[in-house]
């Protein structure tokens, strides 16, 4: 038999240019696919740091209206409360927000008070004392305009701020949709784009957040003006930046649509341009649209070069010994690995094994020396101890039909109570979610509901035509399960009474099992019994996991 040695000698005597040139061509595609990999990689990276970048920026925009929006909310409080806004309570306002990094990027805070027509002459006075002889409402109002919006204040009191008192806001319809709005939603809200009024002979675009103010009288609630902060677009941009810095990555900022008509700012990126990503941002309550782009890569990837040069180079026979070896290493690391896993669950099934058979037989015992203790007589004893080890024997046959995973709620009530579902005499109403239990969280439940269901038949609902027994079950808050048993319609309860076996083994065995106190009340109207189960993470009790590849439930 032909060793693969003597077969390759073989090929390569019969065969001596064509082995070398298939080799040689298999290890070129090879590397060809390896750059592919590497650079569609680099590529998707690139992507969806494109996309993180702009979620990035668009939270720090949304970070700094809110900001903003805090400031105005807070002054609109305060301004609401007065009849009057006086120049000085104003600037004092102002100067006591200690306005930090936070507010970067807004020309300031401004206050806007509503002025019906023919109050214009009370407004220039007003106006004239904060800049002497040079200011006045402007533009006059249009004869459909019930009333104008000036600017009153503008703090901080600069040059450039001075340049917009006495504007009437409300003539401008960008201006005026934007106060109409914020007045209908009484929050913050953003205009479109607009030139600002201390922009002067510039052009540069901003925007304004408008917070209204109301105040009440005898006539009730009513508009006293607006609180207000103006933007330069391009600094509120590098502002909100400064919170989360794009690296090298173009950004532009448009109004409501992507178009050159409405853009706000632009950071320009220099070189080739490659993919754009467009992200809808809402800025208090106005729609933006951001887009982020990312440059254009003029050359492989680093690794891909590497691996260009280098795969090239690569010998074909040392390629295909390699991978042989490889797959063979492979191989025999897998079937090793399995070897160990299959050792490991025999352990761990034995481990789980002893300990509940040794949880079983200590229920089984607690259960004898209880039934004997309670028991009057042989039959007695034997009828009680039969019934608890036969819902011992059901829960267990529901458990092994699950392969002692969880089992649900309903389920072990069901196997519990079926004897006695098979009449129309009394009602028995079962509800609640689908919630699953540990093994032996579900053995101490069915040993419950057996004596419950045992001492309903004998003395409670389940002993007269029209008794009604309900279980019903919740999950709580603190991730356990609440499970009443409420009896019906039954005879009445004794207020004295001894205690029973039923008693004992619920408050005491299934108590301990389930590491929760049990409620029981005997109530003149019907037992009432209030279980609380812990829900346990399946790694807390799994017996066995699959096999690394397997698929789930193999």
């Amino acid at each position: 038999m032909a060793t693969p040695r003597s077969r390759t000698k073989r090929w390569l005597v019969r065969y001596p240019r064509g082995v070398p040139v298939a080799i040689f061509v298999l290890s070129a595609a090879i590397t060809a696919l390896s750059v592919y990999a590497v650079e569609r990689g680099e590529n998707q990276r690139a992507e969806a740091q494109l996309h993180s970048q702009a979620d990035a920026v668009a939270s720090a925009l949304e970070r700094r209206s809110n900001a903003s929006s805090a400031y105005l909310r807070a002054g609109a409080a305060l301004l609401a409360t007065l009849d009057e806004v006086p120049a000085s309570l104003f600037r004092r306002f102002v100067s006591e927000l200690r306005l930090d990094a936070d507010y970067r990027g807004a020309e300031g805070i401004g206050w806007a008070k509503i002025v019906p027509r023919g109050q214009a002459a009370g407004v220039n006075a007003l106006l004239a004392a904060q800049a002497p002889g040079r200011v006045s409402l402007h533009p006059a109002l249009a004869p459909a305009q019930p009333y104008a919006v000036p600017v009153i204040f503008l703090q901080p009191d600069t040059e450039r701020n001075r340049r917009a008192l006495g504007f009437d806001m409300f003539s401008d319809p960008i201006r005026r949709a934007a106060m109409l709005d914020a007045e209908r939603n009484a929050r913050p809200t953003a205009s479109g784009r607009v030139v600002l009024e201390q922009e002067g002979d510039g052009t540069a675009p901003g925007f304004l957040i408008y917070m209204p103010v109301f105040g009440t009288d005898a006539r009730g609630r009513h508009l006293k003006g607006f609180i207000y902060s103006p933007f330069n677009a391009e600094d509120f941009l590098a502002s909100a930046l400064e919170l989360d810095r794009p690296g090298v990555f173009g950004i532009r900022l448009y109004d409501r649509q992507a178009t050159p008509g409405n853009l706000l700012a632009e950071i320009s990126l220099k070189g080739r341009l490659g993919e754009t990503y467009t992200l809808p941002v809402t800025i208090a309550n106005h729609p933006w649209v951001l887009e982020i782009e990312a440059p254009q890569p003029t050359t492989l990837s680093g690794l891909s070069m590497l691996i260009l040069v280098f795969g090239l180079l690569v010998a074909s026979l040392l390629m295909l010994v390699v991978r042989m070896l490889t797959q063979q290493a492979t191989e025999d690391e897998a079937a090793l690995h399995w070897f160990e896993e299959q050792a490991s669950i025999r352990n761990s099934l034995t481990r789980e094994l002893n300990h509940r058979v040794k949880n079983t037989l200590a229920n089984v015992l607690s259960i004898i020396a209880l039934t004997r203790r309670r028991a009057k007589n042989l039959d007695e004893f034997v009828t009680g101890l039969d019934g608890r080890i036969r819902a011992l024997s059901a829960t267990h046959d529901l458990l092994t039909q699950s392969d002692w995973g969880t089992t649900q709620i309903r389920a072990v009530v069901d196997a519990e109570l079926a004897p006695y579902r098979q009449t129309e005499e009394h009602r028995i109403a079962i509800s609640g979610p689908d919630i699953s239990l540990a093994p032996n969280d579900a053995l101490s439940l069915g040993l419950a509901i057996h004596e419950l269901a045992t001492n309903a038949a004998k003395y409670g609902a389940l002993t007269r035509s029209g008794g009604e027994v309900s279980i019903d079950w919740r999950l709580t808050p603190s991730g356990r399960v609440r499970l009443e048993w409420k009896e019906r319609g039954g005879p009445p309860v004794k207020e004295t009474r001894g205690r029973g076996f039923g008693t004992d083994l619920i408050e005491k065995i299934v108590a301990n099992e389930l590491d929760s106190p049990v409620q029981l009340d005997f109530d003149p109207e019907g037992v009432t019994c209030v279980l609380t189960i812990p829900v346990r993470e399946p790694t807390a009790f799994a017996m066995r996991a699959p096999r690394r590849g397997d698929a789930p439930g193999t």
